[in-house]
């Protein structure tokens, strides 16, 4: 496939990012796997896709460190994301979860810190923590994961809630509710959607159409999967593999060039939502 440059997307400060980035979700947990695990993440920057998704939920922290280790020596060329626990998303916790995602990673600062889901903590007070790591510089930007439009809405209620960068959610062929209402809302307002589990775990890759339509561009149903979503507006996708080759794999879906006829053929075999429905979650 020819090496067609990533889409870029871009935050509401400014800042421009690859729409395809790289997720780590179930890295650090088995130090067996450590190695490939830094080698593809380390692979995947080489190739463009520069944003990092990690949180202190995942491999308790270990996934953090795998990233520190595959970021060493060339931060600045990567864009990392890191999420806090809601049960740590207080005013003072939010900050010390912050100072430890920071020491796992070894770097300063992290691009953009999410709340990984909605705890008992008021809104009001996780933003003024964010707020306050943003002044020092220990974050770039902040945003949220798994929020449907009310707790948007909600957040943009609550003292420098419209400062919020993104939201990150689940969002694949099989799981396209999002598009009802919440997509058009935060493309409407500029706000980015992560989307996370895009292949859904590999569930969806046996599926016949998938199948029939990849095969006919020379391309794998994950490839297929991932362009899928590179085609909406303002949708930044974070594909989590521990294969230097599979990630390679990864970065050449931006060169598929799906025909309205596929397209739409993929819509008959994943329907768009005809309602709303809740945020669904993994």
């Amino acid at each position: 496939m020819q090496d067609d440059p990533i889409p870029l997307i871009t935050f509401p400060n400014g800042t421009e990012v690859p729409a395809l980035g790289q997720g780590t979700w179930a890295m650090g947990e088995d130090a067996g796997h450590a190695r490939a695990e830094i080698e593809s993440l380390k692979a995947g920057i080489d190739l463009g896709m520069t944003l990092i998704d990690t949180a202190e939920m995942y491999g308790d922290g270990g996934a953090e460190e795998i990233v520190g280790q595959a970021i060493r020596g060339r931060r600045d060329e990567v864009f990392v994301v890191s999420k806090v626990y809601p049960w740590n998303a207080s005013l003072k916790g939010t900050i010390e979860a912050c100072e430890r995602s920071l020491e796992r990673l070894g770097t300063d600062r992290i691009d953009l810190y999410l709340l990984h889901w909605r705890g008992n903590y008021p809104l009001a007070e996780t933003v003024a923590a964010f707020e306050m790591l943003k002044t020092s510089g220990k974050i770039g930007a902040w945003g949220v994961s798994n929020f449907d439009t009310d707790d948007m809405q909600e957040l943009l209620g609550v003292p420098d809630g419209a400062n919020v960068a993104a939201n990150q959610v689940l969002y694949n062929l099989s799981r396209r509710g999002i598009e009802f209402d919440l997509l058009p809302w935060c493309q409407s307002r500029k706000i980015p959607i992560m989307a996370y589990s895009p292949i859904e775990q590999g569930n969806i890759l046996h599926h016949p159409e998938l199948i029939r339509i990849a095969k006919a561009y020379q391309a794998t149903p994950a490839q297929l999967a991932l362009a899928f979503l590179l085609e909406r507006d303002g949708v930044i996708v974070i594909p989590k593999t521990s294969n230097a080759e599979r990630a390679a794999e990864n970065r050449d879906c931006v060169s598929l060039d799906i025909t309205d006829e596929d397209w739409q053929a993929l819509d008959a075999a994943f329907p768009p939502p005809a309602k709303k429905k809740p945020l669904e979650m993994l």
